[in-house]
């Protein structure tokens, strides 16, 4: 193999399934691409992974970097705050990205998902071009370029419901940043602060976006605003990165139910590959469900208890009997019109499906761009990270969807599921949500044709690496 671009990210899904999606793509423009992937979380099935996507995908590369050992035993600490644990963890995997790195032919570019941003190190140190691949969308990107040159005189988490203007960033309340940021004088804080001033260090960003979703905050970032005197990397906006399970899938058996169901009459409820809610709230959901009258498809996840291995989250674990944890009753009295399924569903695939109307959602970026792809109006749940943030994108900027109130209380009640639900799939408002979001899906379609603004970003990437690629 000849001079390659090397991909960095991590053991989890919802980071390793975009940038497995981005390899796929540049590998379809010729370039040599190597994913090297951290062993991060370290579960004992991460080689049984990277065999996988191996054969899955035989045009790129994948590579395992082992844990550090230093970092393993500092892990074992049971009072370890986690974000910053895995942010450490993640610094600490250089050393073995470094030797991965020299050990390759000459390598054109080093790509470093956001949270391994600190791998720009192991690029500087080797003079190679250091890229950051950001999987959230152009409006978090120019909050985070932002927020360290802001000086507020006290902390996010004090302002409550103020509205934040960010450059290009339609106003955000300070309560819906993500968590970490509430508290600055919380270490969580510092922690975060020092991967958004990695993001200026990069040659470039690429972003999971399409300029036409974030035209604001894509013009913000290429004006150089959200760092005022400063020089802001270049933005390529490549997505959306969206690619269907690739697997046997197809044999599925929400499929087969979809497909005895009529066009659009289905709600699908799936709160991601990391994601649970305490039991009492999925006895609200199924009340408001069968209340709403209307026809759902719901990927159930068993809880995961407050003061459980904090890797669950990760790692995607909490299956049990789904019967157990609903109604009495209630999978009876809905049989026909509902379906529930244990923890997973093939979400691309799902949310293609003509039957489906409308998408209960936890608002993670991959998530979003899934549905945005498929043209499926959203009902946002946001529940950690960045997804309130991107529930005030969807809702109040892109148009593609409506608020779940109660996501900031202690519970949403039935009734708040019943009404949102019967307010997108029967309402005069629905179906301007509905015509917009198919609006979306085609100009997402339209990014990623050839010409298209996506695929010139990309390409744009490409020729500024000189690369030399068959096509």
């Amino acid at each position: 193999m000849g001079s390659s671009v090397v991909l960095y990210t991590w053991m989890v899904r919802g980071h390793l399934h975009p940038m497995t999606q981005l390899a796929d793509h540049l590998a379809g423009h010729g370039v040599p691409v190597t994913v090297a992937v951290a062993d991060v979380p370290s579960t004992g099935e991460s080689s049984q992974t990277i065999a996988r996507l191996s054969a899955t995908y035989p045009s790129v590369s994948f590579h395992l970097l082992p844990p550090a050992p230093t970092r393993s035993a500092d892990a074992a600490d049971p009072n370890a705050d986690p974000f910053i644990t895995l942010i450490a963890d993640l610094r600490a995997t250089n050393a073995a990205l470094l030797a991965f790195l020299r050990s390759l032919p000459p390598v054109k570019a080093l790509v470093a998902d956001f949270f391994c941003a600190y791998g720009l190190d192991a690029a500087a140190e080797l003079g190679v071009p250091g890229y950051v691949f950001f999987s959230l969308c152009a409006s978090a990107l120019a909050t985070f370029l932002h927020i360290p040159v802001m000086r507020p005189a006290v902390s996010f988490g004090e302002m409550g419901r103020a509205l934040l203007h960010f450059p290009g960033v339609h106003p955000i309340p300070a309560s819906d940043l993500p968590e970490a940021l509430l508290d600055r004088d919380n270490m969580q804080y510092d922690t975060i602060l020092g991967l958004f001033e990695q993001l200026p260090r990069a040659t470039g960003i690429l972003s999971n976006t399409f300029d036409w979703l974030e035209p604001r905050a894509v013009k913000a970032i290429n004006d150089g605003t959200p760092r005022p005197g400063e020089s802001v990397p270049k933005l390529f906006c490549v997505g959306p990165l969206v690619g269907e399970e690739r697997g046997g899938n197809k044999n599925h058996e929400s499929l087969s139910w979809l497909d005895k169901q009529p066009a659009g009459s289905v709600v699908f409820l799936c709160f991601g590959s990391a994601s649970s809610v305490p039991a009492e709230q999925l006895n609200e959901i199924a009340v408001g469900l069968e209340r709403s009258g209307h026809a759902f498809l719901w990927a159930v996840r068993a809880p995961v208890a407050p003061d459980a291995d904090s890797t669950k989250r990760f790692e995607g674990r909490g299956d049990a009997a789904v019967e157990a944890l609903l109604p009495e009753g209630f999978l009876d009295r809905t049989r026909g019109r509902g379906m529930v399924v244990s923890s997973w569903a093939p979400q691309v695939e799902v949310l293609r499906h003509p039957a489906i109307g409308a998408f209960v959602t936890h608002c993670g970026w991959n998530s979003i761009m899934e549905a945005v792809t498929a043209g499926v109006p959203m009902l946002c749940w946001p529940m950690y990270a960045e997804q309130r943030m991107n529930k005030v994108f969807i809702v109040e900027d892109m148009k593609l969807g409506v608020t779940i109130d109660g996501y900031d209380e202690v519970m949403v009640k039935a009734g708040e599921v019943e009404a949102k639900v019967r307010l997108v799939m029967d309402s005069e408002h629905g179906k301007e949500i509905r015509d917009r979001t198919m609006l979306a899906k085609q100009m997402a379609a339209d990014a990623l044709e050839c010409g298209g603004s996506s695929t010139a970003a990309c390409v744009e990437f490409i020729n500024s690496l000189n690369i030399s690629t068959p096509n």
